[in-house]
């Protein structure tokens, strides 16, 4: 029988508490997170043409991706402070909106998916500061986790999405 995996964070009283890693090996981990912004299409011929009011929009995007990586401790309250070693965040234009990757690597004792999860959020909240003179109702939407490595829970990675067959009678 499989036992119901306990949540590390809370004490059997029902407190919050940092969990300590001292005793946690140092190994390399990384996190990858992914979310979208949803935009009109005004808004996404003004990011395609370079044309949006506030300026170069993923740029500044991108630039507060990276910086929400190293606030996270400061913002999520039971997240560790952990040295950050590498971080990407990656802004891909689509037809109706933007998608944000993040990936951020550490060598350290305690997972980076926090900090993943951070970028991508805050480089979408920072985007839709940069477009809402255009685009007043743009969303976020789907931010999650989508692979991990290192630790000791081991490697893993979102399932593809299932296909869908269009068309079809």
């Amino acid at each position: 029988m499989s036992e119901t995996p306990r949540l590390t964070h809370v004490r059997a009283d029902g407190s919050a508490h940092m969990v300590d890693v001292s005793a946690k090996d140092v190994t390399v981990r990384e996190a990858t997170a992914a979310g979208r912004v949803l935009l009109s299409r005004d808004a996404v011929a003004a990011l395609r043409s370079g044309e949006v009011p506030k300026g170069d929009a993923l740029a500044v995007a991108r630039i507060a991706g990276i910086q929400a990586v190293k606030k996270t401790p400061d913002l999520i309250p039971l997240a560790h402070p952990i040295a950050v070693h590498g971080v990407g965040v990656d802004l891909t234009v689509a037809d109706d909106g933007v998608d944000i990757t993040a990936t951020v690597r550490t060598a350290d004792r305690t997972g980076i998916e926090m900090e993943a999860l951070s970028a991508v959020a805050v480089a979408a909240l920072a985007l839709i500061d940069m477009v809402k003179a255009v685009d007043k109702h743009a969303r976020i939407s789907d931010v999650r986790v989508t692979a991990k490595s290192g630790g000791r829970s081991g490697d893993w990675r979102e399932p593809p999405a299932p296909e869908v067959e269009v068309g079809r009678d």
